[in-house]
């Protein structure tokens, strides 16, 4: 039986087949060039036939419908029917040829996906590829089949399309001055559809300037620069093809530049360094194919941005600044926004999360780099006291173990783990001696996951509670702190380390999530480095935050709202998605808000759907929150522009985005207020979301939410003609 969901991811699937050729998901663009592909009115049939072919094929035989509604399969199979029917006169035995093609696309499309795609590499237009040079060297000995005569009976099908009308737009565009190297610029992007005249060269450029302004900014960069090169060895960029092969750049800088990499300045240095190499394999490539009287198609583009996407693989240290895409948002925009949100904003989240090894505040007598032991290849270590108000160590003369503040504390597992090692029966030294024999004294040496231990060293004799071999939590009591080994005085070594034994180099790796206490401020730190004399400690969690954001799937809540005096109500529900992946919706607008929420930190990640409901005002007020209650410690942190940003003005910053972004919005939140600091029931939070434009703040939003002990009570938003006041009713 057929389902509704099928049909609606078959139709999804056409148009993206053809918006798919320029790695787009965009709706308009995709039908900008499905519009082109017709002004060769039988090839655009014929490729039309050949998408729906191929789509249909895949969803018969079972493959993953998702993955053919997103037009991965259906673009090579439209490359393939508009090759073939630019070539031959369209008959009867011509739509034979095309469907066979168009399967056959299929079944390499989905090969090459499991050969190509273990490598996390992508098959581009690879099987258009081997598909049409299988039907045209076939097709030879076709004698039924007729040569099409290109170009005659184009006034013809434009007329038959639009008219009079449109015969006399397309001989105004085509007739245009223009300097030679923009007309052939114009032409080359048209190759791409197997249309071969300015027309549709300057409707596919206004097109791409519409999906992604920086696809347009690589287009001429690839563009220009191969044609530079051309005139610099003396050769002709249209003399090589009739098919204008300068397509092979235009595709070459866009994959480069930014749809497989994300944009930035390096990634547009590698497309200028890339598209020469591009241009010499045309000019190889093309005498070798000569031979079979083939045309060379897009096999520069395939084999240059394959060879640099495998390369990239093997480095031992990925930079930032050439950074491979991992989730594919199917715009270079949405890729470089994206990063900036999910790496550079998070960086480290994706590694496991190392916390402090003991409960309350502890201070950073030795640090990274440290004064005494911390050097060279044991540099990576951390030395942790507590001390009193006057900064002291112990109580007393300080003469006994017992009178520092650290001694005979817990220590606690920095995170889930594996006892790989125990040492417990070194006696604990007098106060100002060592034991230089025993070094580290009494450790404990966790493996959290493959090549990441950590080691926790100088703890008390006898103290140890854990086994070899056995299962640890994160904050399980594993031993208390001592004095023994190289340790004048009580104090806990912790380390990071690659391998499983005592005395191992360290490994430069940061704590998740901890708090420096400085007088009367807090300040959160997100995967950074204690540093000397920091007194620190763990998110303390407060019930109240924790219940308040602990968004369980299946929960719904509810609430009344007054906007600028009208009233409504607004419904969410917490659901996950496929992947796993946690999220709000708002009943009434269909709005989503993605977060996560690890116990200690709870943040918003991406936002889709309207945003003029209660919901996308949650989304900025609660952008980023702590689950631990510090009176006045602030958090800050900066909001996707594409979320927030709206066109035109976000179109300007997209332009130069890869190299220079001058649209800045900040958010903030500071933990204003709480009622009872030992039994809370009532916590106000503060934020605020501020646009600027350099310096200039363009828009501010002031937010209030009012936390209770059955989760949100009630949110405030303030801003330019906006008042709204939400009360939970949940």
């Amino acid at each position: 039986m057929i389902k509704k969901d099928h049909i609606r991811l078959f139709l999804k699937a056409i148009p993206n087949s053809y918006g798919q050729v320029f790695f787009s998901d965009q709706r308009l663009f995709a039908f900008i060039l499905m519009g082109i592909t017709f002004f060769d009115l039988s090839a655009g049939l014929l490729g039309f036939l050949s998408v729906i072919t191929t789509n249909l094929t895949g969803f018969l035989l079972g493959f993953d419908r998702r993955t053919i509604a997103k037009g991965v399969f259906g673009f090579n199979s439209l490359l393939v029917g508009l090759g073939l029917g630019v070539y031959f006169q369209p008959d009867l035995l011509l739509i034979m040829i095309i469907i066979l093609g168009a399967i056959l696309t299929l079944l390499i499309s989905v090969t090459l996906q499991g050969v190509i795609g273990k490598y996390a590499l992508p098959y581009l237009s690879i099987p258009f590829l081997l598909a049409i040079w299988i039907m045209t060297l076939s097709t030879k000995e076709f004698t039924a089949l007729g040569i099409s005569e290109r170009g005659i009976y184009t006034f013809n099908d434009l007329y038959t399309l639009g008219g009079d009308t449109l015969v006399r737009v397309y001989e105004w565009w085509n007739e245009l001055e223009l300097p030679r190297s923009l007309r052939v610029y114009f032409i080359s992007l048209a190759a791409i559809l197997f249309q071969f005249n300015l027309l549709s060269g300057i409707l596919l450029s206004a097109g791409l300037l519409l999906f992604s302004r920086i696809s347009f900014s690589l287009s001429l960069v690839g563009f220009y620069t191969a044609y530079l090169f051309y005139e610099l060895i003396g050769a002709n960029i249209t003399d090589l093809s009739y098919s204008y092969i300068g397509f092979n750049y235009i595709l070459t800088s866009i994959a480069v530049g930014g749809f497989f990499i994300i944009p930035s300045v390096r990634s547009y240095l590698w497309v200028i360094l890339l598209i020469p190499i591009v241009a010499m394999t045309t000019i190889s490539l093309t005498s070798v194919f000569a031979v079979f009287s083939l045309p060379i198609y897009s096999l520069p583009f395939n084999l240059v941005v394959l060879l640099f996407l495998y390369a990239l693989k093997f480095r031992t240290a990925p930079s930032l600044k050439l950074y491979e895409v991992a989730i594919q948002h199917n715009s270079p925009e949405r890729n470089l926004y994206a990063f900036h949100n999910d790496v550079v904003r998070f960086r480290g989240h994706e590694k496991v999360a190392i916390r402090l090894p003991f409960m309350g505040t502890w201070t950073v007598s030795q640090a990274h780099d440290g004064e005494h032991t911390h050097r060279d290849e044991f540099r990576h270590a951390w030395d942790f006291v507590i001390t009193d108000t006057e900064e002291k160590q112990f109580r007393g003369s300080g003469d006994l173990l017992t009178d520092y503040y650290c001694f005979d504390r817990p220590v606690l597992a920095p995170a889930d783990g594996t006892i790989e090692l125990v040492v417990d029966r070194i006696p604990d030294n007098i106060v100002g001696q060592v034991n230089l024999k025993d070094n580290w004294g009494n450790t404990v040496i966790i493996k959290h996951d493959e090549d990441l231990y950590t080691s926790l060293s100088h703890l008390k004799e006898g103290s140890v509670r854990v086994k070899e071999g056995e299962r640890v939590r994160t904050g399980d009591e594993i031993g208390r702190c001592g004095n023994s080994g190289r340790s004048p005085y009580p104090h806990l070594h912790f380390q990071v380390q690659r391998t499983p034994y005592i005395g191992s180099f360290t490994l430069e790796y940061p704590v998740s999530y901890h708090v420096c206490h400085r007088d009367d401020q807090f300040i959160l730190r997100t995967f950074d480095y204690p540093k000397l004399s920091d007194r620190v400690s763990n998110i303390e969690r407060n019930d109240l935050l924790y219940n308040a954001f602990n968004l369980i799937p299946g929960r719904r809540i509810h609430f009344e709202v007054t906007r600028n005096g009208a009233k409504k109500t607004s419904t969410w529900e917490v659901n996950t998605d496929p992947y796993n992946n946690a999220y709000i919706r708002c009943r009434e607008s269909g709005a989503m808000a993605y977060f996560i929420n690890d116990g200690q930190l709870f943040y918003f990640t991406h936002f889709s759907g309207n945003k003029d409901c209660l919901l996308y005002y949650f989304f900025m007020a609660a952008f980023q929150v702590q689950q631990g209650f510090y009176q006045d410690l602030e958090l800050v942190d900066r909001y996707p522009l594409n979320l927030i940003y709206r066109q035109p003005l976000l179109g300007v910053q997209d332009m130069v985005a890869p190299f220079w972004k001058f649209l800045r919005s900040e958010y903030r939140c500071r933990y204003d207020w709480i009622d009872n600091d030992m039994v809370p029931s009532e916590i106000r939070l503060v934020s605020s979301a501020v646009n600027r434009v350099g310096s200039r703040v363009l828009k501010k939003m002031d937010f209030t939410l009012i936390l209770g002990e059955s989760g949100i009570r009630s949110m405030n938003i303030r801003g330019k003609n906006l008042n709204m006041e939400a009360i939970c009713t949940e």
